[in-house]
């Protein structure tokens, strides 16, 4: 009798280890369903969602486990309801892990009311702000995008590039517009640049005249707009088209996405923007399997794809879904040395990492992630053609 005790208790001790692994690991995806980029969250959501997928399905995510996406809004720019949203999924859906948030101002809010404060892991596919490599994160907070400190001196280098001597400058007043806008007029005055004229302007105003009246007074001919192509910076550049102050703009990468020149029409095509991001193989492979899931590979889809993805692998390394053991093992997964793994791979990626081996993530935007949580950084210049932004060079 004693015998059957021992037996069945080991029976049950190992049916426990198994299956217990096999679990939904909840995955937060906190992006702006609604504000200034309510036209790119849904593809940044999906892209996240589609590694998701890839990885459950392999049936070699965390011992089978399946990784469920639960979507808030983060509104990209109002922090009180980016933090409830992010608060909500923490307590009452349980996330172990946030994609996102995806505006600077917004994600800085929860990183420091939710993030820190809960010890949730946070990895952003967009929010640029410098001020984001300075925060004290508890080692929680990553980004596949680059700093605006090196977006602003890109975009400083390619105005002095094509000639362009003097700008006016114009920005969405929060931590994104401000931040970017400071790093190009830095970096362009730097080079022997003029700014002429420096002026913020708020998202969701009626009428940009007067904005737009101001900065053509310094006398440039070329505007360059760091806002929101759902928004502020569209109004600007309708204003301006209208009045016939500018027909000459630059972008930052807040303003490039398929909706504004929907929105602008033929008067756009010949201005361009900068938007981070590199051609690669590894971001055609993304490509394709977009196309073949029936969704468009939009700005910051890539990196979102790349930020799922890297929440799970440091998941899987540390055979922890716990924020605070797999935090320590984002580096690991995201650089040399291991087998390189690119979209699609995810499956393999996992396996190797389960038999205990080495992995360095490529992913979609050839991520290798520097000092604090973040990617150094190339950028494609995007040019209006035919009502389309189109790629013409790499920085």
């Amino acid at each position: 009798k004693k015998m059957k005790k021992i037996a069945m208790a080991v029976v049950a001790s190992s049916m426990l280890a198994a299956p217990a692994m096999a679990a939904d690991v909840k995955i937060g995806v906190l992006l702006g369903f609604t504000g200034p980029i309510e036209s790119l969250a849904p593809n940044m959501a999906t892209a996240a969602e589609m590694a998701m997928k890839e990885a459950s399905d392999s049936g070699n995510f965390m011992g089978g486990s399946t990784a469920v996406s639960v979507r808030a809004d983060s509104t990209c720019v109002d922090a009180a309801a980016a933090t409830a949203a992010a608060e909500r999924m923490v307590t009452s859906d349980g996330v172990a892990a946030i994609m996102g948030a995806d505006c600077s101002g917004v994600t800085t809010a929860v990183l420091q009311n939710v993030g820190t404060a809960k010890g949730i892991v946070m990895i952003s596919p967009s929010a640029t702000s410098p001020a984001l490599s300075d925060i004290p994160d508890d080692g929680l907070f990553f980004r596949t995008a680059p700093s605006d400190a090196r977006g602003g001196q890109v975009m400083a280098e390619v105005l002095m590039g094509r000639g362009i001597d003097s700008i006016a400058l114009t920005y969405t007043n929060n931590d994104y517009g401000k931040g970017l806008a400071d790093s190009i007029q830095g970096s362009y005055e730097a080079l022997g640049g003029k700014v002429t004229v420096v002026a913020s302007h708020e998202d969701d105003k009626g009428d940009y005249s007067a904005e737009v009246a101001a900065l053509a007074q310094g006398g440039s001919d070329h505007l360059v707009i760091v806002g929101y192509l759902d928004r502020g910076g569209k109004g600007i550049m309708q204003a301006s088209l209208d009045s016939g102050a500018f027909e000459n703009f630059a972008m930052s990468d807040g303003m490039i996405g398929p909706s504004l020149p929907e929105a602008i029409g033929a008067d756009l095509n010949g201005s361009w923007g900068l938007l981070p991001g590199g051609e690669s193989e590894g971001y055609d492979i993304f490509a394709k399997m977009a196309a073949d899931a029936g969704f468009e590979a939009t700005p910051y889809s890539a990196e979102s794809y790349d930020s799922a993805a890297l929440i799970m692998l440091a998941m899987q390394a540390a055979g922890s879904s716990d924020s605070q053991k797999m935090k320590a093992k984002v580096f690991d997964v995201a650089n040399a040395p291991g087998t390189k793994i690119h979209p699609g791979e995810l499956g393999k990626a996992l396996k190797i990492l389960a038999d205990g081996g080495e992995i360095d993530y490529v992913g979609a935007r050839e991520i290798e992630l520097i000092g604090p949580g973040e990617t150094g950084g190339a950028y494609l210049e995007q040019v209006v053609q035919d009502g389309k932004f189109t790629t013409v060079k790499s920085h």
